[in-house]
């Protein structure tokens, strides 16, 4: 199958590079750095398990996408509108579009540029660009897709590239799920620019991680999402199993990059408003993020 990776940073890279590894024919729209490096010597795939090259193909056109059977879009949540708009064009009528991306949203926003059939997913993978054409595996890899994705075969193509995968009844509220996880460490990780592991054992983080979950919690039970429990322990998951892991807006902040935080404290803010629910740290983690975009980076691509 021919699978097309959108936005290939660290999560496209490496579910890219995870079925190029298994035999498939992939191609990553990414960032022209990283299709230099790609094209010259493969995706260098630095893993718990393995350190290789994988060969595969690399380019900066959305127009490569052409006679792809599946697209990853794996571009930030910033970028939604506009990666469709490069996409729809070229896009085969018959193509299924996953929506690897942080946030709850992304797919009303996909699907009011494209007409394909679109999934959500949920991410659990801790990775990194560690340079041009090179990413860095922390840990964990799992994917949650709603029923659906075993009718059209998902399960079994992700899982035919070890990648695990799990199912959920409720997809909105996996979704949410993973929402609250960002919503505590994607802001506190750019702030202090500290990994997962180092900040719950500062004074008073606890609290504060614990403060945001429950602001999360009653935005989405205002919004008609049920949490059956849960939260706080996949919250706490997160520091066992990806304790030298930066988030994405940590890394967004350290290259002095627009982050996503717009869509995920910044979503919880804006909805916590549209129902009458107060977010006060869920508005201070976004304001505090929001003043750090557009420094001087600290570290390249």
């Amino acid at each position: 199958m021919k699978i097309a990776v959108m936005g290939a940073g660290a999560v496209g890279c490496y579910y890219g590079g995870m079925f190029a590894r298994a035999g498939h024919d992939v191609i990553l729209i990414a960032r022209p750095a990283h299709v230099e490096t790609i094209r010259g010597k493969g995706l260098r795939m630095e893993t718990r398990t393995f350190d290789e090259y994988i060969p595969l193909q690399a380019s900066v056109e959305a127009r490569s996408i052409r006679g792809a059977k599946l697209i990853l879009c794996a571009v930030k949540s910033p970028d939604t509108l506009a990666a469709a708009d490069e996409m729809a064009p070229h896009i085969d009528p018959g193509a299924l579009v996953l929506s690897l991306q942080n946030g709850v949203d992304n797919v009303d926003r996909l699907k009011q540029r494209l007409k394909n059939d679109i999934l959500p997913a949920v991410v659990y993978v801790a990775t990194e660009m560690a340079g041009p054409g090179h990413v860095k595996h922390h840990g964990r890899g799992e994917l949650v897709f709603g029923p659906e994705a075993v009718s059209r075969g998902i399960d079994k193509l992700f899982a035919s590239a070890d990648v695990p995968i799990e199912i959920s009844r409720d997809i909105a509220a996996s979704l949410w799920l993973k929402l609250i996880v960002n919503c505590v460490y994607n802001p506190l990780s750019a702030i202090t620019q500290l990994p997962y592991g180092r900040l719950v054992s500062g004074k008073g983080i606890p609290e504060t991680m614990r403060g945001i979950v429950e602001e999360c919690l009653a935005v989405a039970k205002a919004d008609g999402v049920n949490i059956e429990g849960g939260a706080w322990e996949s919250v706490e998951r997160v520091t066992e199993t990806a304790p030298t892991q930066l988030s994405s807006t940590a890394q967004d902040i350290g290259r002095g990059k627009r982050s996503e935080i717009d869509y995920i404290n910044g979503y919880v803010t804006r909805r916590g408003e549209a129902l009458g629910i107060p977010t006060p740290l869920n508005r201070a983690m976004f304001s505090l993020v929001k003043l750090f975009e557009g420094r001087a980076p600290r570290f390249n691509d």
